[in-house]
């Protein structure tokens, strides 16, 4: 056996294989650049680490499930001059996601709501997040159909899990059954211990109503608003904008 066949049974007994895609380059690095064995081992060893991160970033993101690859750097500010900008690229540190906070995005269909919210969920994976993103429908049905199959209390940890669970278009259709129950179960349980972005259409003064129970609605929105933060959103669509303001961009 020789010694490289000798070096590959290691690396692989330490789970450090991926060492072995960088180090025929460090090895002629090492002799041109006259490396000592240390720098020599830390620029062999900082590749393993960069593969490693790559790789659970690659399956956070995955887990994320984002409907689109959307980013900050990809929204048009300058179309709706009411967007927040500045509210925007503070919650873009991720420090509400730290602290447990609320985010509440609102205002009217395609304002650009769904771009924020996924762009600044990239932005936590990307910070080490753990992430899920859902449409409401989405989430009420799985949650429905776990009530079904006896499966709801596993189903209902995927919602209160993540660091940072995003729930889109909320309100897009009136709750119904069990529904409003549902919702104030994942916030109960998410208050000061994870952090939530909501997305919807309405207004919150609007939002109460969706629980139908007054007594219901009340104790949620008091969870929502103790630590959160209403970020509303007014303008034209940028799926259909005004004849004036029509050409080509992103759509959120």
């Amino acid at each position: 056996m020789t010694s490289t066949d000798q070096l590959v049974t290691v690396l692989k007994k330490l789970r450090l294989s991926g060492v072995l895609q960088t180090l025929p380059l460090r090895v002629r690095q090492a002799v041109d650049e006259n490396l000592d064995q240390q720098e020599f081992l830390y620029r062999l060893l900082q590749d393993e680490v960069e593969r490693r991160d790559g790789k659970q970033l690659q399956l956070r993101l995955g887990r994320a499930n984002f409907e689109h690859e959307r980013t900050l750097e990809g929204f048009d500010f300058h179309f709706n001059p009411g967007v927040p900008r500045s509210k925007i690229v503070d919650l873009a540190t991720c420090m509400f996601v730290d602290r447990h906070e609320v985010v509440l995005l609102l205002g009217p269909a395609g304002v650009g709501k769904s771009h924020l919210a996924q762009a600044l969920g990239h932005r936590a994976v990307r910070k080490g997040h753990t992430v899920l993103y859902t449409g409401a429908t989405q989430m009420f049905a799985q949650l429905r159909a776990a009530r079904g199959d006896g499966s709801f209390d596993r189903r209902l940890l995927k919602y209160t899990g993540p660091d940072l669970l995003i729930v889109d278009d909320l309100g897009l259709m009136p709750l119904r059954g069990d529904e409003p129950a549902d919702l104030y179960e994942i916030i109960r349980q998410r208050y000061e211990r994870g952090a939530l972005i909501i997305t919807s259409n309405r207004a919150i003064e609007e939002v109460p109503a969706l629980f139908g129970d007054p007594l219901l609605a009340s104790a949620a929105m008091d969870r929502l608003l103790h630590h959160g933060q209403v970020v509303a959103i007014a303008g034209d669509s940028y799926r259909n904008p005004p004849p004036s303001r029509r050409g080509p961009r992103a759509i959120p």
